[in-house]
């Protein structure tokens, strides 16, 4: 094998720092500009001026004349209505075909002659060949003489009769419409969809021609022929039906109104009304279709990419001033990224397939995905931002637009702050329709919108609340993934005891088990005093022990009836069990998967802290020259306040529990002095804590064990209470 051959001499540029520093920097600003181009590609600038658009009941300043001819659209919604109102006059037609009725004829002559040929025993098998199931009373009465022949003209009659003049389906009556055009024999006819006879009709005329009227058991079998022989001749022509309705909806004008070149749109001081602003809206989009093609100046696309860049940098600079956690991780950057262009990415989609309406821009579903993954500040301020690129962009401009989506995507980041559980999903969604049915009051009570308006305002914001928070809690897992971060949600998920591991810690190394509640406890209420994570703490402190349950024995906690089997080890031994239970831990998490924020709590809540019980027996048996690395836990040291608290709470409350009189003020001076002692160790080097923190974990530290370890009254022995001087049945 060869080795890659390389220069004898490296020079590295005085500028490599600098190169590196802005790489660094350039990846995670790079999706910012890439934002900023997306946006210009669904929102493109007319080139030059656009015509000004004032809301409905507002006074123009000034007039406005059509600098050319052009034609103002009727609205989707109103042109499909009229569309689907003149289709909806066109009456069905229905066909009555002679070439069913010959096929009728010859079935019936299959069928009788058939009949006629078949012994009278086999009758009735020949007629369930047919579809006809005679009873034995049917059988034997339609063999009689003269029978067959005679239901055979009866059922002729029938079908030459009737049936040829147009019988219908019972299923006639699905028919929408109330009047139908009959055509037969080449003449058309409107009648009453009720007129037309059905199969059921036609059953209702055949005692004229009843061969044995007087027998109910020979009813039963014309009955039953009837029906084996029947298809109905009047037939919906729906091919040609359906080309009638596309005709009339093809006939129906587009065009609401025509506007002459010169002609006055809006004078000034002249009160804004919907005909007016559809004009307005008209004139800029003729405006913009015409300038395609005359192509928009370098400059000008330049300016509006810029535009856009500095509005979301804004996001940016947040990350990159007071979230440097965030922002070193440009996984977590990217991901950002991605939302903000998902929202606009709907936005644009709904403004050119769906509706223009501002309330259905899926900013909420931004805010509460942020909120969830990041934090609610984060969330709200690129709520803020999304409101204020997207509510100026043309198809939503206008004051009433930047109102709507700004107040329901920062409802969005409000609401989501207190879910903890996937139903609450729900709570969030009303918070969200209930801020923007507030901006829809307050918009109708300034008399923008009338009633209607309102009422339909409402509704679309519904429907975006509805469908932002289904794909918030189908997009949440994904994302958590993607940016390797732990939810609130996730950590309520990994509590719960059922969990295979925390299962497993329980039964098998009960002890352990309950040292790990102990500890949440003691560290949840800690880390909430000083505004950190207390579920996250919670939730590491459950799985902080779990690489005992490889070998619980060792561990004094498990230990019963006074038995340790490290009696019998040496203590470089003994060390390296010990040792190794965090490395069994990591690797039971990473095989439950465990997010890397709670496996954190394994390795990190020992630091590299001397495993000392041993050590010093070490000490003692080889005369005090022993290596201390190999009576140290492997480490990391904690790096973040979660973890430090978790290492401080471990001590104190393994500590607290040897304490024979655990009284206020020795569980006090106890926490203090395993306090100290962490700290002069240099342990919590790395954690983000302040001393100012450090004093307040400790005052929860001796509020939580005072409560645990408090005194407890003797009850009487003749009421069937203990006393301290209780001695048991064992007892000698």
């Amino acid at each position: 094998m060869t080795r890659p051959s390389r220069p004898y001499l490296v020079v590295e540029s005085p500028e490599t720092p600098w190169l590196r520093r802005v790489g660094y920097h350039a990846a995670r600003w790079a999706p910012l500009l890439a934002l900023a181009l997306v946006t210009y590609i669904l929102f493109p600038a007319p080139a030059g001026h656009t015509a000004p658009v004032f809301d409905e009941g507002q006074v123009a300043p000034t007039d406005v004349l059509a600098p050319f001819d052009f034609e103002v659209r009727k609205p989707a919604a109103d042109l499909e209505r009229e569309r689907a109102a003149l289709a909806a006059t066109v009456r069905p037609i229905w066909q009555v075909r002679p070439a069913i009725v010959d096929a009728v004829r010859s079935t019936v002559n299959s069928l009788f002659a058939a009949l006629v040929a078949s012994e009278s025993r086999r009758l009735a098998d020949s007629a369930a060949a047919h579809g006809i199931r005679l009873t034995a009373d049917e059988a034997t009465f339609l063999a009689q003489r003269g029978r067959i022949a005679a239901y055979r003209d009866a059922t002729l009659r029938m079908v030459n009769g009737p049936l040829a003049q147009g019988v219908a389906a019972d299923d006639l009556a699905r028919e929408p419409s109330r009047e139908i055009v009959r055509r037969r024999a080449g003449l058309e006819q409107v009648i009453e969809r009720d007129a037309l006879p059905t199969f059921t009709t036609m059953l209702g005329q055949r005692g004229a021609v009843h061969p044995a009227p007087n027998s109910s058991v020979g009813d039963q079998v014309f009955v039953k022929v009837l029906h084996a022989v029947f298809r109905p001749t009047a037939v919906p022509n729906t091919a040609e039906t359906e080309q009638l309705r596309l005709d009339l909806r093809a006939s129906v004008d587009t065009v609401k109104d025509r506007v002459r070149q010169h002609e006055r749109i809006v004078a000034a001081h002249e009160v804004v009304t919907p005909a007016i602003r559809d004009r307005l809206l008209a004139l800029r989009g003729e405006l913009a279709r015409r300038q395609a093609d005359v192509g928009v100046p370098v400059t000008a696309v330049a300016g509006r990419v810029l535009g856009y860049a500095l509005v979301l940098g804004i996001l940016w600079l947040l990350l990159l001033l007071y979230r440097r956690e965030t922002y070193s991780e440009l996984r977590q950057v990217y991901v950002i990224a991605l939302i903000v262009g998902l929202v606009i990415g709907g936005a644009a989609a709904n403004a050119r397939f769906i509706t223009d309406a501002p309330e259905l821009i899926p900013i909420p579903f931004a805010a509460m995905l942020l909120t969830a993954l990041f934090s609610g500040r984060l969330a709200m301020l690129a709520a803020a931002l999304l409101a204020i690129l997207l509510a100026g962009q043309t198809p939503f401009a206008g004051e009433n637009a930047l109102i709507q989506v700004l107040v329901g995507g920062v409802a969005g980041a409000m609401g989501m702050r207190v879910v903890r559980r996937r139903t609450q999903l729900l709570a969030t969604m009303g918070v969200v329709l209930a801020a923007y049915a507030l901006g829809a009051l307050a918009l109708s009570l300034q008399g923008e919108w009338s009633l209607a308006e309102f009422g339909t305002s409402v509704a679309i914001a519904g429907v975006n609340a509805l469908i932002c928070t289904a794909l918030v809690g189908v997009a949440l897992p994904i994302f958590e993934t993607a940016a390797r971060v732990t939810t609130d949600v996730t950590l309520l998920e990994l509590s719960d005891p059922s969990r295979p591991l925390l299962r497993r810690l329980a039964t098998e190394a009960p002890g352990t088990y309950a040292h790990s509640i102990s500890m949440a406890n003691l560290c949840e209420a800690a880390c909430d005093a000083i505004g950190a994570n207390g579920l996250l703490a919670r939730v590491g402190c459950y799985y902080h022990d779990v690489g005992k349950v490889r070998k619980p024995q060792f561990f004094v906690e498990n230990q019963s009836l006074g038995v340790n089997p490290h009696d019998k080890l040496k203590p470089d031994v003994s060390a390296a069990i010990i040792r190794n239970h965090v490395k069994d831990g990591v690797a039971l998490a990473e095989e439950a998967g465990l997010p890397p924020a709670v496996v954190a709590f394994i390795p990190e809540h020992h630091g590299t802290a001397e495993i000392a019980y041993f050590l010093e027996r070490a000490r003692a048996a080889g005369g005090g020259d022993v290596p201390p690395d190999q009576f140290r836990y492997p480490g990391p040291k904690p790096r973040s306040v979660e973890t430090a608290v978790a290492m401080l709470a471990d001590g104190v409350e393994a500590a607290v529990r040897v304490l024979d009189e655990p009284s206020p003020a020795r569980v006090r001076d106890a926490i203090a002095h395993l306090v100290r002692q962490r700290v002069a160790s240099g342990e919590l080097r790395d954690a983000p804590l302040t001393l100012a923190q450090l004093a307040r974990v400790e005052e929860e530290f001796v509020r939580v064990l005072t409560g645990v370890h408090h005194s407890r009254i003797d009850y009487p022995s003749a009421t069937g209470g203990l006393s301290a001087d209780w001695q048991g049945s064992g007892a000698s």
